[in-house]
C-alpha cells in the first residue's frame, strides 16, 4: 500500500457520459457506428490554419472525410458543429491514478472517465503499477470508456521509500538490470526514474535499456547531473536538473530545487546564485539531446510558487473528485510548506516560478517539443482539469496558443512515435476528437469550453458529460475512508 508521491517525499525530507450495461461479450465502446461533424471549424494541428464550414465524416472510429461538401453517409449521427471548433484529442503526458500508492483501484474506472470528460483522450500513466496494464488493454479493446493508456514502468529509485515503496531499488548496478528486464517483460511502455539514482546505476538502466528497446523517462538525480543526461537523450519530467545547470561554478554549490530537494529550506538559497544568462545555451543542449521536455509548470507552480488557499481549492470543479482522506493527508505537508519555519520566502518563490517560466520558452524556441502533463493528482490537482490550467501556465510562459495546442496534441504523437494514428485531425486518423464551443486559437482558456468530446469513436455530448460526472462524483467523497 503506497502514499501519493508529494505526500512520501514530504515525509522523507521533512522528517456517452451514463453507461448501459452491455449484452455479454460485446466491448460497449468499441469503435462503431457513422458520425458527421458539420459546419465546423477544424483546427486540424497539421499546421496552423483553420478550415471553415467543413464536414467531418468519421465511421467505426476513423476520420473518413474532411470536406466542404454538405452531403453525408445514410443513417449518420449528425452533430452540429456551427459556431464551433474542432480540435484533435488532448493528451495528458504526466499523470497518476489513486491506485499509484497505497489506495486500492476501485475508482481508477472512474478517474479515467474525467479525464475524458475534460478532453484528454489519450494519456500517459507515469508509475506503473500491474493494474496499469490491464487498465491500457481493456482501454483498447473498448471494454470501458478511458483515453487511449500509456504506461511507465513501477518507478525506479535508489533506495526505498519503507513499507510504502511500489517500484524497483535500484541501489547497484546488478538491480538497475535485472529491473529494466522486468519492466519490460511485464510490457510496460517506458523505464521511469526518480530518486537517489547513483551514476552507476543510472548508467546501467540507459545500457540495459537500450539492449531491451525501452525508452527511458523521469527525473534528474544530482548524483548524475544533466550533462550526462543530455548525453543519454533520456526524456526529462519536471525540468529537473535544469536549475542546477544554472549554478556559476564558483559558487561551490551544485544543488537547487529539483526533485526531492524542494522541500529543504536551505537550498532554496541556491536559487539566488542561479544565472539566467545561461539559459538560452542551456535549452540548445537539452534541445539537441531530446527534443521533448514535460516541464509540469501548473503543479510545481502552485505547491513551491504562489500558493494556493483552502477557499481556492475548495472551489474548483475538480473538488468534488477529492477523496476527503485524501483531501486530509495532502494538508499536512502543504501546510508545514508554507509554515514559516520551512517557507522560503515570496521573492525566493516567484523567482522559481519565473526561472521554470523562462527555461520553458528557451525550450521551445530552440525548436523544443513541449509536452503538456498535469502530474495529477497532486497537491489538490485532478486529472483532466489540471491539464487544461497547464495549458494556461504554458500560455503564460510566453508559448503561442498554436504552440500550446501542439503540446497536448500532435507534439505528445510524435512522441509516441504515432503521428500516423492520432494527433491531428486528418483522414485516416483514429477519431479522437474535442468539440469546443471558442476558438482556443484566440484564447486558450477556450480549451475548457467543451461541447462534446469523441474517444476512439465513441461520441459523449456536453449534457451526457455533466450527467456522468454527477453520477461518480458521490463515489469519490468517500472513497477509501478507513
Amino acid at each position: 500500500m503506497k502514499k501519493l508521491l508529494f505526500l512520501i517525499l514530504f515525509k522523507i525530507v521533512a522528517l456517452s457520459g451514463h453507461v448501459y450495461p452491455a449484452p455479454a461479450g460485446v466491448s460497449p465502446f468499441a469503435s462503431n457506428g457513422t458520425y458527421a461533424f458539420t459546419n465546423v471549424s477544424v483546427i486540424p494541428m497539421d499546421r496552423k490554419r483553420i478550415l471553415r464550414n467543413r464536414t467531418v465524416i468519421v465511421r467505426d472510429g476513423v476520420i473518413t472525410k474532411i470536406t466542404k461538401s454538405k452531403k453525408m453517409p445514410k443513417g449518420a449521427i449528425v452533430i452540429d458543429g456551427t459556431g464551433k471548433y474542432l480540435l484533435p484529442g488532448f493528451i495528458d503526458m504526466h499523470t497518476h491514478l489513486f491506485s499509484d500508492y497505497e489506495f486500492p483501484d476501485s475508482l481508477a474506472e472512474d478517474e479515467l472517465k474525467i479525464m475524458v470528460a475534460n478532453g484528454v483522450t489519450t494519456t500517459r500513466l507515469m508509475i506503473g503499477v500491474p493494474e496499469h496494464l490491464e487498465l491500457r488493454a481493456r482501454s483498447a479493446a473498448g471494454e470501458i470508456l478511458a483515453p487511449t493508456i500509456y504506461a511507465a514502468s513501477p518507478q525506479f529509485a535508489g533506495r526505498s521509500f519503507g513499507d510504502i515503496y511500489n517500484g524497483y531499488v535500484v541501489a547497484n548496478e546488478k538491480q538497475a538490470r535485472e529491473s529494466v528486464r522486468k519492466a519490460k517483460a511485464a510490457g510496460y511502455d517506458f523505464i521511469k526514474l526518480t530518486f537517489w539514482i547513483s551514476r552507476t546505476v543510472y548508467d546501467a538502466v540507459i545500457d540495459e535499456a537500450g539492449k531491451n528497446n525501452i525508452r527511458v523517462i523521469g527525473h534528474v538525480d544530482a548524483q548524475v547531473g544533466i550533462d550526462r543526461v543530455f548525453e543519454t537523450g533520456q526524456q526529462i519530467e519536471h525540468l529537473d536538473g535544469y536549475f542546477e545547470a544554472l549554478i556559476p561554478k564558483s559558487s561551490g554549490s551544485k544543488i537547487s530545487t529539483s526533485g526531492v530537494n524542494v522541500w529543504n529550506p536551505k537550498v532554496w538559497e541556491s536559487i539566488d546564485l542561479l544565472d539566467e544568462t545561461k539559459i538560452p545555451e542551456l535549452a540548445e543542449k537539452s534541445v539537441k539531446a531530446n527534443p521533448y521536455s514535460v516541464p509540469t509548470l501548473t503543479f510545481l507552480k502552485l505547491a513551491f510558487g504562489v500558493g494556493q488557499t483552502d477557499r481556492e481549492i475548495a472551489s474548483r470543479p475538480d473538488y468534488r473528485f477529492l477523496p476527503k482522506r485524501i483531501r486530509d493527508e495532502m494538508a499536512g505537508p502543504r501546510n508545514a510548506f508554507w509554515s514559516k519555519a520551512r517557507n522560503p520566502g515570496e521573492k525566493r518563490r516567484m523567482r522559481y516560478v519565473e526561472l521554470r517560466n523562462k527555461i520553458t520558452k528557451a525550450l521551445h524556441d530552440a525548436g523544443g517539443k513541449i509536452l503538456a502533463g498535469s502530474d495529477a493528482p497532486e497537491w489538490f490537482l485532478l486529472y483532466g482539469f489540471t491539464l487544461h490550467r497547464e495549458l494556461e501556465s504554458l500560455s503564460q510562459a510566453g508559448l503561442s496558443n498554436y504552440a500550446v495546442l501542439e503540446s497536448t496534441t500532435r507534439n505528445p504523437a510524435e512522441f509516441f512515435g504515432a503521428i500516423d494514428k492520432f494527433g491531428t485531425v486528418e483522414k485516416g486518423k483514429r477519431a479522437d476528437l474535442v468539440l469546443l464551443e471558442s476558438n482556443p486559437l484566440a484564447n486558450i482558456a477556450n480549451t475548457k469550453k467543451i461541447a462534446g468530446v469523441m474517444v476512439k469513436g465513441n461520441w459523449l455530448p456536453k449534457d451526457e458529460i455533466d450527467k456522468m460526472l454527477d453520477e461518480i462524483a458521490p463515489k469519490f467523497q468517500t472513497a477509501f475512508d478507513k
